[in-house]
């Protein structure tokens, strides 16, 4: 859990790379998530930003080049994003998970917490790779030359 932590809070080695994300600029979903502390287990608000496979949250919503992110999670690293209302007893609620560890949010309403769930998903799906190009067989052609 400490990992995507530090990966999240940018305690990492470059803390300030973001991959080259302008992430003030056109992004593909903003708004407002009350998210769960890793360490202490507190709620607080925060604006999310989610561009170019990452999920970037700020203190506030006026995000300019200048803006340091209070965190940043590779969508990347990601498994699953989907409904937590039945686990945190509150409602919608939604979870973002990796292998290791599982975040929680809450956002305004359902509607809310349903496109955000769809934003990731697809952010997931994009920028996530199974198999990479080299790894793909072509059988048919594979046949066609024995």
């Amino acid at each position: 859990m400490a990992s995507l932590w530090r990966a999240a809070t940018g305690m990492s080695d470059n803390t300030t790379d973001y991959d080259g994300v302008e992430f003030w600029s056109n992004p593909e979903r903003t708004g407002w998530l009350t998210k769960q502390g890793e360490y202490i287990k507190t709620w607080r608000r925060r604006w999310f930003v989610l561009k170019q496979g990452k999920l970037f949250w700020f203190k506030d919503s006026a995000v300019t080049r200048a803006s340091r992110p209070r965190g940043v999670v590779p969508v990347a690293t990601c498994l699953t994003v989907k409904g937590a209302e039945d686990i945190l007893n509150k409602p919608n609620a939604f979870e973002l998970s990796t292998r290791s560890d599982t975040m929680y949010f809450i956002a305004d309403s359902e509607k809310e917490k349903e496109d955000w769930i769809n934003s990731i998903g697809r952010s997931i799906v994009q920028h996530s790779r199974s198999v990479t190009d080299s790894e793909i067989v072509d059988y048919d052609s594979n046949s066609a030359k024995r």
